[in-house]
């Protein structure tokens, strides 16, 4: 596994968006990132930024 997993062990879901507190993936993208090519694996790492905002912005209202 070339990209390695951003999980930091918090494992929290949030309700409104879906993703883990910690590591910002979805549920599915945890269970399957053994399984994933490390170009979808990838996308999901670029894409942590974005998801933080708007984890913060779904928190904000």
């Amino acid at each position: 596994m070339a990209v390695e997993s951003p999980c930091i062990s918090i494992c929290k879901f949030d309700d409104k968006t879906g993703f883990c507190i910690g590591c910002l993936r979805t549920k599915d993208e945890c269970k399957e990132w053994k399984k994933m090519k490390d170009k979808h694996r990838v996308k999901i790492i670029d894409a942590r930024g974005e998801r933080k905002a708007k984890l913060k912005k779904k928190h904000k209202k």
